[in-house]
């Protein structure tokens, strides 16, 4: 079961990053991205206040099946742990955080500038 749910954490993980890299490009999914980019920015600064700035649920929970499995020493942000595992290089865990709060950021920009019909007075493009 923990070796399921290790690869539905690295599945589910890369799927939602993607998601909000690039939902906003799909107009049907341009809500939804909007509600799930917010929804990160809540969770890395809202409950970053509770447990550290940057803090993700999936990366909480997957951390645990992965102790449950064995494995530690595992790096506080999913994106280092993948881009290690998926790169010949140790990546630098400041830079990988400034990259990820940057990308962030800039799609949580996309979702409100690809939202902008639900602004007051706004009719929905054509």
């Amino acid at each position: 079961m923990w070796v399921f749910l290790d690869l539905f954490f690295v599945v589910f993980h890369a799927t939602l990053i993607l998601f909000v890299l690039a939902g906003w490009a799909w107009r049907p999914l341009r809500r939804l991205h909007l509600l799930v980019t917010a929804s990160v920015l809540i969770s890395w600064f809202g409950l970053g206040v509770l447990y550290g700035v940057g803090y993700c649920p999936s990366t909480d929970w997957h951390w645990r099946v992965k102790q449950e499995l064995g494995q530690t020493n595992l790096p506080r942000s999913w994106v280092k742990y993948y881009l290690d595992r998926t790169t010949p290089w140790d990546w630098d865990p400041f830079a990988v955080d400034l990259l990820v709060v940057a990308i962030g950021l800039a799609a949580f920009a996309a979702a409100v500038w690809s939202n902008r019909d639900l602004r007051p007075g706004r009719k929905p493009p054509v």
